[in-house]
């Protein structure tokens, strides 16, 4: 997986490509603990997202908790495959997910 972050002052864009599973989730864990100390605004990228597993929502689960703390998390860009998982783990429920 290959993660592409762009800031601006207080809003951080983290666009994702490949796929965020058990092997590639700690990583994005870790940017994430370094990254959004300061955020306000945090905005996921998923264009070029292929697969989401399980450890990823677990990722994306504190991120958003975070988020909730300090500011918003939206999450773009959502193909098919990703969003059906959101679907059927309930997480179109808990995340701000816009769709295109």
């Amino acid at each position: 997986m290959e993660i592409n972050r762009q800031k601006e002052e207080t809003k951080l864009t983290i666009a994702l490509e490949g796929r965020l599973d058990t092997l590639t989730a700690p990583q994005l864990e870790a940017e994430l603990k370094q990254s959004v100390g300061d955020v306000t605004e945090l905005v996921f990228d998923f264009a070029k997202l292929e697969y989401i597993s399980s450890a990823g929502l677990r990722v994306l689960l504190l991120a958003q908790k975070a988020m909730n703390r300090q500011g918003s998390m939206v999450i773009c860009n959502v193909n098919k495959i990703v969003m059906e998982v959101f679907e059927v783990t309930g997480f179109v429920d808990i995340l701000d997910i816009k769709c295109g």
